[in-house]
């Protein structure tokens, strides 16, 4: 392990970090406590950390004082959390003086290895390192976070482009935007429509169109194998994929478990309530679908009404339309 995390710390430091579109989320540094940034697979949590380096550099921070390491990399493989000692040993055995300097660890997809936390933990109490930690997991991520972390971290969300996003990525300043005469007006409406037929995955934003439905429907189905099925071990795919399919096909309406679950006995598919309620929570999780309550001061009345489900990019819903 220590042969390989020697590799990849050389490997980080000696390439450039990519060319990228700023996002408008701030971070901020605060001594003692974890950055901790979510959001779904490929929405630009990479890319965001990215952005916070480079913001490092242009203050004259020397890059050797970067540490990064990504947990999808199967190079790390098997890592558990008695090796992030390793990590630390490593770095400092090639860069000694760093040890008692300000240097800064990023960890990406973190939730993958059990103990993460304690490890970072350990950091903020005994090292001169601010960390950075992202994961695709709001509930493991937040439990973590519940107990070692408790009053530790401060929380990013990080999602696809928003339409302001897409039109700074298009090279249009909506802050420029002041009089809407007609031809702005169609500038901006041929942007809405591309904006709901592409979405804001950073990824896909220059693929034609085939090559774009094939990448997002490659996100669902990573979303729905490896956060969903293999993570809360789903047996039972079929409920699964047609929840999922329902909500894809009438987003943003209200959606109730009770007639799902009707719908389902009636076509014959096997799956309890409770699980349906599971895959849900599940599906939330993983930052694919959102869930609004009814507008009311009344706690019982959000809870009994039923929900309005969202779906995180316009993007997806074309790609599987």
């Amino acid at each position: 392990m220590k042969n390989i995390l020697d590799l990849l710390i050389d490997d980080f430091h000696e390439r450039g970090l990519p060319e990228l579109m700023s996002r408008p989320q701030p971070m901020a540094w605060v001594p003692g406590k974890a950055n901790v940034v979510i959001g779904m697979r490929r929405s630009g949590k990479t890319w965001f950390c990215y952005q916070q380096m480079q913001e490092l550099l242009r203050k004259g921070l020397e890059k050797e004082r970067l540490l990064y390491l990504n947990f999808e990399d199967e190079r790390l493989l098997p890592f558990s959390a008695q090796d992030f000692q390793f990590v630390l040993e490593t770095y400092y055995r090639k860069f000694p003086t760093f040890k008692s300097q300000k240097c800064y660890l990023f960890l990406d997809e973190v939730q993958r290895i059990e103990g993460w936390d304690k490890f970072v933990r350990r950091v903020l109490d005994t090292e001169q390192l601010s960390v950075c930690v992202t994961g695709s997991s709001s509930r493991l991520l937040s439990k973590e976070i519940a107990t070692s972390l408790r009053g530790r971290s401060l929380t990013t969300e990080i999602f696809p482009f928003s339409f302001k996003e897409f039109l700074y990525y298009k090279k249009v300043n909506p802050k420029s935007v002041r009089r809407f005469g007609s031809k702005t007006r169609a500038m901006l409406q041929n942007l809405i429509g591309q904006y709901l037929k592409i979405g804001g995955f950073p990824e896909v934003q220059t693929f034609d169109d085939e090559l774009r439905r094939e990448v997002l429907r490659n996100y669902l189905d990573v979303v729905i194998l490896r956060d969903v099925v293999e993570r809360y071990s789903i047996s039972n795919t079929v409920a699964l994929r047609a929840l999922i399919r329902h909500i894809i096909n009438a987003p943003a309406t209200r959606f109730s478990i009770n007639k799902f679950y009707n719908s389902l006995k009636s076509q014959g598919v096997a799956c309890t309530k409770n699980n349906l309620y599971g895959y849900m929570d599940h599906l939330t999780d993983t930052f694919l679908f959102y869930q609004v309550p009814i507008h009311s001061r009344s706690e019982r009345i959000r809870r009994v009404n039923p929900k309005k489900v969202y779906v995180i990019d316009p993007g997806l819903l074309e790609a599987m339309s």
